[in-house]
């Protein structure tokens, strides 16, 4: 007997054959609202462009194989990738092997005769590496039947650093001009675009840049929609952690005007562990027109789909603007505003609405949305004969509970409320009392309400009704 899959279930008894269907129920319970969440991105980040920065670090980790199986599925969705990476530590490791110790001035290597071989012997050697790992595709793995074509090339002209504050750096070099018609042919094409830290001047000759000014460099000359590093910094924080406050220990996303508050006020970075080395990159690129750029631990396997298709990521973005935005509903969010009460309908968590009633008080919701998809909601349904309303269908998406947004929603409601006159505002609960209770709600009889609520009131239900004055 063959099962649903495929597999042969022949040789299982009667109990092994019931814990398939079972095993695969559980598995589908989960697997199908994971990929409905990530259907969004995928759609909004088709035909977009990230240009994606490796330090060297991570392929010296052994990172390499799970980045190029992460990567190919971002391309598969029809993302235009361009990868570029680094090789300090490789590098070094073959000037120890020589003898000659590494040097750098500025956060810069300096770069004379002996470095500049084992650059160009690291760079050649993690080249065929980067190529090869995209080349797999063994059956049962994520790169099965995959076809990814990997182009390098000379698409950076470059200049010498030359010499700063008396010290001279030899053979490294600056980004002077990134040949952006012919990448884009690359990309076009269907093509990863892979960059070395190399570039060359009209006189052939070669220079050794950092991965993260060529990254930035090429972001910023194809205006890509993201510039996402890989490195060995977990993320960044503006401020410290409140004592019983929030718990993570980084900011998943910083608007630029807060990324520059947060650089000025750190030391220079000279080397990649500092923690503004790749947040001064970051800045430079999103003043330069990049939507947003990312800083992403390459210890965390999947960081970049993490990063991606999740929420809210597991490094940190650098914005021009809010991304997230608390705003009143228009009519097209209607669809997602469904989508995102639906659930708590269904287990009676809500009172069932219906699109026609949605649409036509789509103006009293006001939601948070992130990219498009709606992660809270809740509707301000005045009774102005009595001076109150009603906040009903306050509902948070599960992906962001505990991270504030109901209390946001909540409190732009009471700023409607007041801007409306009216003094008060009550919701009706059958299961989230204590969340409201721990707001500054107070219980009231089924009485209290307006009489034209009063009227539609369930009496089944037994909703309890909460209701909360508003400060003058």
């Amino acid at each position: 007997m063959e099962g649903k899959d495929g597999a042969d279930t022949k040789g299982l008894g009667a109990t092994e054959q019931r814990i398939i269907p079972a095993m695969s129920s559980v598995f589908n319970f989960t697997f199908v609202p994971w990929f409905r969440s990530v259907a969004p991105y995928i759609h909004k980040f088709r035909n977009q462009t990230f240009v994606v920065g490796i330090a060297g670090e991570a392929i010296a980790a052994g990172k390499l194989p799970h980045l190029a199986q992460d990567l190919a599925m971002i391309q598969a969705m029809g993302v235009k990738i361009v990868l570029v990476y680094g090789f300090r530590p490789q590098v070094n490791e073959q000037l120890q092997a020589k003898g000659h110790a590494p040097k750098y001035s500025h956060g810069i290597r300096i770069t004379d005769e002996v470095a500049l071989d084992c650059a160009q012997e690291a760079a050649g050697q993690l080249r065929y590496e980067i190529e090869a790992a995209f080349s797999q595709g063994l059956p049962n793995t994520p790169m099965a039947d995959s076809t990814v074509r990997v182009i390098s090339g000379n698409f950076l002209t470059a200049r010498p650093v030359g010499i700063v504050d008396g010290v001279d750096f030899q053979h490294s070099g600056v980004v002077r001009k990134v040949d952006t018609a012919g990448i884009t042919k690359v990309l076009d094409m269907g093509a990863m675009l892979l960059l070395s830290p190399f570039g060359f001047s009209p006189t052939g000759e070669a220079f050794n840049l950092t991965m993260e000014e060529v990254a930035t460099s090429v972001a910023t000359a194809l205006q890509a929609d993201k510039l996402i590093f890989l490195t060995e910094v977990p993320g960044l924080r503006l401020r410290p952690l409140e004592p019983a406050g929030e718990d993570n220990p980084i900011d998943t996303e910083l608007p630029l005007a807060a990324a520059e508050q947060l650089l000025a006020g750190l030391p220079r970075a000279e080397r990649p562990g500092d923690v503004g080395f790749y947040l001064q990159h970051c800045v430079q690129a999103c003043k330069a027109g990049v939507e947003r750029s990312h800083i992403l631990p390459y210890a965390v396997d999947g960081a970049i789909l993490l990063e991606v298709y999740v929420h809210d990521g597991i490094g940190t973005m650098i914005v021009d603007e809010k991304l997230e935005s608390l705003r009143e509903a228009e009519e097209n969010d209607v669809g997602g505003i469904l989508k995102l009460i639906a659930p708590f309908e269904d287990d009676g968590t809500l009172v069932k609405r219906s699109r026609t009633e949605i649409e036509r008080e789509v103006g009293s919701y006001t939601v948070i949305a992130h990219d498009g998809v709606i992660f809270a909601c809740a509707a301000l349904m005045p009774y102005p004969e009595a001076r109150t309303g009603e906040m009903a269908a306050l509902t948070v998406s599960p992906d962001v509970q505990g991270q504030g947004d109901g209390e946001r929603v909540l409190k732009r409601i009471e700023q409607r409320a007041k801007a409306a006159g009216l003094e008060s505002i009550f919701v009706l609960t059958t299961r989230t009392t204590h969340w409201f209770l721990k707001r500054g709600f107070v219980l009231m009889d089924a009485d209290w309400l307006p009489e034209a609520r009063k009227r539609k009131y369930n009496w089944d239900r037994k909703s309890q009704v909460l209701v909360k004055k508003l400060s003058a």
